[in-house]
């Protein structure tokens, strides 16, 4: 039944499966995924005991539940706690010391963040950790991190806040401490970073307006994305930070070709990008903040 399966499938089919996800989610399988995708779907027939492509799009059309599970078997969630590490010191010796002294004098103290693509959670959970390693008197401050995905399965991860000893590698042994609490054979995140983190299903294609960001991280999302619909988002993000607020992106990822007013903002191994504000805004060749 399932090599019936997978040689019922067209291309034809297959193209029209690849529109569809791309129409609703945003995330585009051009010629570099084709093998990827096409062994995904033909798995996902197999796995559903469809008779073929047809099938397929007769429940994709017809269910938002059938639509979601091929999403699920489309994405991968490949992630780790400080995966990036020069990401995340740049976070806590450039961004917050800036932003510290910014909202000194704000009552209340406000702090938002936002994690979209957060996958499993590791990212806005690292986010959280480098916030209260970092900021002078976290405990007096409102911080609010978004964590937003198009995975329910992996949200549903995420909320559980359980993960594997592998998955924690790059913590020193003061932040397993501090942040985890040993459960059976993996970790727990505890509490007090937990309280700091929302999650939330969103998909980035049809993303919504949260209010006012500080800054928005989204790392290694808009790669699966179409040049046109990267453009679309990445002024949606300007829009929404604050003067002064900073944009993380993937390594391989750029704004160059958008035309929007972000200042490149080099710090030690990493790129930021950082909406003008007034004294702030500079034109022509990045800022070079030296090494952290």
């Amino acid at each position: 039944m399932k090599e019936k399966a997978i040689t019922a499938i067209t291309e034809y089919e297959l193209d029209e499966i690849r529109t569809l996800v791309e129409r609703r989610s945003g995330i585009l399988f051009d010629a570099s995924r084709e093998r990827f995708f096409s062994t995904r779907v033909r798995e996902h027939v197999g796995a559903k005991h469809l008779g073929g492509g047809t099938d397929l799009l007769r429940k994709l059309h017809s269910s938002t539940v059938e639509y979601d599970a091929l999403i699920e078997r489309l994405l991968t969630q490949e992630t780790s706690f400080f995966r990036y590490p020069a990401v995340y010191e740049a976070l806590e010796k450039k961004v917050l010391p800036e932003l510290h002294m910014k909202k000194f004098w704000e009552t209340p103290r406000t702090l938002r963040i936002w994690s979209a693509g957060c996958a499993t959670g590791e990212e806005p959970y690292s986010i959280a950790i480098t916030v209260a390693d970092a900021l002078m008197f976290a405990e007096a401050w409102n911080i609010e991190i978004l964590a937003t995905d198009i995975s329910k399965r992996a949200l549903s991860h995420a909320e559980r806040g359980v993960y594997s000893s592998r998955s924690l590698e790059q913590l020193s042994p003061r932040q397993l401490e501090n942040y985890f609490s040993p459960s059976e054979n993996d970790f727990l995140v505890k509490p007090r970073v937990r309280r700091m983190v929302s999650f939330a299903p969103m998909n980035l294609a049809q993303a919504v307006y949260l209010g006012r960001l500080d800054c928005i991280f989204c790392m290694n999302v808009m790669i699966y994305f179409s040049e046109a619909r990267r453009n679309s988002l990445i002024q949606h993000f300007y829009e929404y930070l604050e003067p002064g607020g900073y944009l993380f992106l993937g390594h391989s990822e750029s704004i160059s070709n958008v035309p929007v007013k972000f200042d490149s903002v080099v710090c030690g191994d990493c790129i930021l990008y950082r909406k003008p504000a007034g004294e702030m805004i500079y034109r022509g060749a990045p800022l070079l903040e030296g090494a952290l």
